[in-house]
């Protein structure tokens, strides 16, 4: 595999009902993802794109093919394996923030980062940086709850970025935000992407998103239909 490959899937799918009438969810996808790219995964509901961005974070498993990571078949690790290895190489946004409440903005971004067992230096230094980026500086210390959706959605973010992964993963990370909320966070993952050669893949309904990415993937009942860059590609303004 090419150093610069992040992401190789081949032949995978995840099928239910195998045993009556089965229903291929992810049907045989072949996906080659490089360093630095940022892609948006589209399609219908149903389409599997949640089901593959899982598939993608070994948060599930295929029931066929392979999904080779940095080098490393994810298919073939153990559940305690995995657990790490999406801690060290993996950053996740999800739709609903996924937010502890009882945490401030801080402390949930610094949750990871105390898994990894990083000292408390560590954690202030790399928390004052993403707090930076995301311009949430002055929210450290609030709750979710004291934070609009397009903050809280910031957060998620920064959480995701804070294991420094080598790719990040969003699913319908703008889904709930108002226009000017979704442009600020899609310029602050752009910037990311430019600056720290960040993968983002996302998987989105959402015009924003798609018109911001420099390759859309279009699966339809589980399969690849198309894989392209978009007609007027957006930049950050």
């Amino acid at each position: 595999m090419n150093r610069s490959t992040v992401i190789d899937a081949h032949n995978v799918s995840k099928v239910y009902n195998p045993d009556t009438i089965p229903v291929y969810a992810v049907n045989n996808v072949h996906l080659h993802l490089e360093r630095g790219e940022f892609t948006a995964l589209v399609g219908p509901s149903g389409s599997g794109k949640t089901t593959l961005l899982n598939l993608i974070g070994g948060l599930d498993r295929p029931d066929s093919g392979e999904i080779i990571i940095n080098g490393v078949d994810i298919t073939k690790l153990s559940d305690n394996q995995l657990i790490d290895f999406r801690l060290h190489n993996i950053g996740f946004v999800f739709q609903s923030f996924n937010l502890i409440p009882v945490l401030t903005a801080k402390e949930n971004v610094e949750m990871i980062m105390h898994l990894q067992r990083l000292s408390k230096g560590d954690r202030d230094t790399r928390v004052g940086q993403l707090f930076d980026e995301i311009q949430l500086s002055d929210k450290l210390n609030s709750r979710p709850s004291e934070l609009s959706g397009g903050q809280q959605q910031r957060v998620a973010v920064a959480r995701a970025l804070a294991s420094k992964p080598q790719f990040v993963l969003a699913d319908e990370p703008t889904a709930n935000l108002d226009t000017k909320s979704a442009f600020n966070l899609l310029d602050i993952m752009l910037k990311l992407n430019q600056e720290e050669n960040i993968t983002f893949l996302f998987s989105t309904h959402d015009q924003r998103v798609i018109e911001r990415a420099r390759r859309v993937i279009t699966l339809v009942d589980g399969k690849i239909a198309s894989d392209t860059a978009p007609v007027n590609v957006a930049t950050t303004t």
